[in-house]
């Protein structure tokens, strides 16, 4: 099973998709972090959103990019310590976020990367993410709906996320928009 979450800044996306995530009974439940940390307000967003998961039997995983290392450490192929589980039991995966995961792909140290390559990595480490978890649940935003005029750079990036976000739409089984903390169902169940 394949849930896409998908909304605006502070549209309740997270608590939704650790909702989400949290019925997948019998689950070994796994939350891999995207996020990276540049200034007191990253650092802030990241301490709410670790008390939000306290308690709740998350193994949290922080990889801001290669999602396909991430599914290899949960096939056991990298990090013993993250151990996948067993044939008999099943793995469920959060993704917060794709919006955080499609820029640090795109801007490195070496400067903005390609956007055709960009989305090719991200959508065959997806790829294999969906292949070996039993559900993933993907949080993703909305970054593009104000408007404005932007850099040809931020432009590229947004292009890059559309069409990420269009890839996760094309692969799920239930989407969801996020607004003012209400799930409107795009298609699949209503949770």
């Amino acid at each position: 099973m394949i849930i896409f979450v998908y909304g605006g800044s502070g549209s309740g996306k997270s608590s939704f998709a650790e909702k989400c995530l949290s019925s997948f009974e019998g689950s070994r439940l796994y939350y891999i972090a995207t996020m990276k940390v540049f200034d007191d307000e990253g650092r802030a967003k990241i301490q709410r959103h670790r008390k939000l998961r306290e308690g709740k039997g998350f193994i949290t995983i922080e990889q801001p990019t290669d999602m396909a290392l991430v599914a290899e450490k949960l096939m056991g192929q990298l990090d013993k310590s993250l151990e996948r589980a067993s044939r008999t039991g099943k793995c469920s995966v959060l993704l917060e976020c794709v919006t955080n995961l499609v820029a640090n792909e795109m801007f490195t140290e070496k400067g903005p990367q390609e956007e055709a390559c960009v989305v090719s990595k991200i959508e065959k480490g997806l790829e294999k993410l969906f292949s070996i978890a039993d559900n993933v649940v993907v949080v993703s935003g909305n970054v593009s709906a104000d408007g404005a005029e932007y850099s040809e750079t931020t432009l590229s990036y947004m292009r890059a996320l559309g069409k990420v976000n269009s890839f996760i739409a094309s692969e799920c089984d239930e989407a969801y928009e996020l607004v003012a903390g209400i799930p409107l169902p795009l298609f699949g169940q209503v949770k």
